[in-house]
């Protein structure tokens, strides 16, 4: 029941933005954290933004400067404002929400940065 769906990703060329959205639902607890994951191939699955129910982020030094993570609490959806991309942030980009007692993953979305 409980559901991540990620929109937003896709191809793009070095220095364009694009913004990642994640809705959740299902959920019968409050979401605590909400996170924003990325793979490329034949790597590991690595944090890049972090945004605490209050509001509190941090970020992955690879992306300091030119992501930004929110959350509409009342929509219980989270952003990925990400601009300057640059062929390194290629990858498939995770979101992940934290409830009380589990980690819940999104389906993944690839995201291109190619000229």
């Amino acid at each position: 029941q409980v559901q991540l769906v990620e929109s937003g990703g896709g191809l793009v060329q070095p220095g364009g933005s694009l913004r990642l959205s994640c809705a959740a639902s299902g959920f019968s607890f409050s979401i605590n954290n909400m996170y924003w994951y990325r793979q490329a191939p034949g790597k590991q699955r690595d944090m890049v933004a972090h945004i605490s129910s209050g509001g509190g982020t941090n970020y992955d030094d690879s992306v300091k400067g030119r992501f930004t993570i929110s959350r509409d609490n009342a929509k219980n959806t989270a952003y990925l404002q990400m601009n300057n991309l640059q062929p390194e942030d290629t990858a498939v980009y995770y979101c992940a929400a934290d409830s009380v007692f589990q980690r819940y993953w999104g389906q993944g979305t690839q995201v291109t940065v190619s000229s």
